[in-house]
């Protein structure tokens, strides 16, 4: 019995183990780190408490074991760490469909990420950002057979677990997420706002005329009007909100919105849509980590990888905090290049600890002040030093 239970806790810490290669090789910005394709590893095995670098076969079937609904418990987690820590806002939250190119070898349909843009398999993602500190909440993954509405309740639904709801955040949402059952959904949710761009459908033109407008600025003028969407009496009435730009009658133009929050309508428009912008900027300078492609369309296998890329985002971000400003905007791959593949270094044992000695690192980003003694000043926190995935040694660093 004893031989089973340690066999069983052996193959759990191995599991771990392979986990945080998944995490490490996104950090890199690495789709895989394999002995096949891999001239020298310079202890990237031992960097996970291994004795080996991970096939392919392992890596599916470690993340083909996690259901979805797991991962969807480690990005509720996560998520509530980060609100602790201070990196949301939690009052602007973009939502956005994210399609990322696929090259599933599966029968699935191809689709345009842009006009121009050649058609090809996708992989269909939604993403819930901070818009005011750019960092993700979470995300979901379209299934073939659901609606851009069920997947929006789940992602919604992580949200309110993860943001405090005296925030009543405005939700800055894509044109895609227009649909009679999210808008009555919104409606009775006094938890929090949304904003949406309404399509310019017949129903939506014929408001254009007919509203009073108010103008703020030369050029610059806002109509408003009641909405409603359904004949259910119990569900409040919504706020379309028509923008037009233009001094002249055949230079204006029309934008229009949808809103379940009645004031600060101008702030909305002018002050706090614009912000929606991060989500697209995030998807620029993060998308190294994992959301730019995707190999497969096995869906606990994709919410698995790319959850654990959450967290190697969570990890980059506390370490820009450390790092002189102008590396702060570097684009994930390019701060991987000049941080995680320039340096060389050597790994020893002394004692009870791992020392990690690099060479040629610029006094100017300042690592040495944080990670020299590392053991000691976790100490004087209180934490222990001890990192268990590499069998409870602590680990030290030097600079030369």
């Amino acid at each position: 019995m004893l031989s089973l239970f340690t066999k069983e806790r052996e193959n759990i810490s191995l599991k771990r183990r392979l986990g945080l290669q998944i995490i490490h090789e996104s950090a890199m910005c690495n789709t895989r780190i394999r002995r096949s394709n891999t001239f020298c590893h310079q202890g990237f095995d031992i960097l996970n408490g291994l004795p080996f670098i991970a096939s392919d076969v392992q890596i599916h079937d470690i993340l083909s074991e996690r259901s979805i609904s797991e991962s969807r418990e480690l990005q509720l987690a996560l998520g509530k760490l980060r609100q602790i820590q201070g990196d949301y806002k939690g009052n602007l939250i973009a939502l956005d469909p994210h399609r990322i190119a696929s090259y599933t070898k599966r029968i699935s349909p191809k689709k345009k990420t842009k006009p121009d843009e050649k058609a090809r398999k996708v992989l269909q993602t939604f993403f819930a950002i901070d818009s005011e500190t750019g960092q993700p909440i979470g995300f979901e993954v379209g299934f073939s057979s659901d609606t851009v509405t069920n997947e929006t309740k789940n992602l919604v639904e992580l949200i309110k677990q993860v943001i405090p709801a005296r925030n009543k955040p405005l939700l800055l949402s894509d044109t895609e997420h227009y649909t009679e059952e999210l808008i009555n959904l919104f409606s009775k949710d006094e938890s929090l706002d949304i904003l949406i761009p309404a399509p310019r459908n017949s129903r939506i033109i014929n408001y254009y005329n007919k509203l009073k407008y108010n103008e703020y600025w030369p050029g610059y003028y806002i109509g408003t009007s009641k909405i409603r969407f359904c004949d259910d009496k119990d569900i409040p009435e919504q706020l379309l909100i028509i923008q037009r730009q233009g001094e002249r009658k055949i230079e204006y133009e029309y934008k229009p919105f949808l809103a379940t929050r009645r004031k600060g309508v101008v702030e909305m428009l002018t002050e706090e849509f614009p912000t929606r912008w991060t989500i697209e900027e995030y998807f620029r300078y993060e998308g190294s980590l994992g959301w730019d492609k995707a190999s497969t369309q096995n869906l606990n296998i994709r919410y698995g990888k790319m959850t654990l890329s959450l967290i190697a985002q969570y990890l980059i971000n506390r370490l820009r905090h450390k790092l002189p400003e102008e590396y702060r905007h570097f684009e994930v791959k390019h701060l991987s290049d000049e941080i995680f593949h320039k340096f060389n270094g050597d790994l020893r044992v002394k004692d009870d600890r791992i020392i990690v000695t690099y060479y040629g690192v610029p006094e100017k980003l300042g690592l040495k002040e944080y990670y020299e003694n590392s053991p000691q000043k976790l100490e004087n926190e209180n934490i222990n030093p001890r990192v268990p995935w590499l069998y409870n040694y602590k680990v030290d660093f030097r600079f030369k």
